[in-house]
């Protein structure tokens, strides 16, 4: 059986991230949208600190990746962790590494005491 993993994305993936919202845009018929460069996805994730991005790795290798980011209530009167975009591959959906994505994220969001996870 694959070892499925989920960690942080390094600094040297950028590209691979960009690749994966590509993949998700073609998925939604969306790709032209997409002005995002290797550059801005760098300066987003791991300077400025934006947003979040995990991998989800099948023995490894990124099949996967999930990009959130912190926002804020002020009903709740805390931050919250909000899900931006999840995508797999088409060859490797099925087998519960989305739902693995979205339980690491809800056990994040539980460790920062988010007061939501949407």
């Amino acid at each position: 059986m694959p070892k499925f993993e989920i960690r942080p994305a390094r600094e040297d993936e950028a590209g691979l991230v960009l690749d994966f919202i590509k993949k998700l845009a073609v998925y939604e018929n969306m790709i032209d949208e997409v002005e995002s460069t290797e550059a801005t996805i760098y300066e987003s994730l791991f300077v400025k600190h934006d947003a979040e991005t995990v991998l989800g790795c099948e023995d490894g290798v990124p099949i996967g990746f999930a990009l959130f980011f912190h926002n804020f209530s002020t009903f709740v009167g805390r931050k919250g962790l909000y899900l931006e975009d999840l995508f797999v591959i088409p060859e490797k959906r099925g087998l519960g590494y989305g739902k693995a994505l979205l339980l690491y994220l809800a056990r994040l969001a539980k460790e920062r005491n988010c007061g939501f996870f949407v």
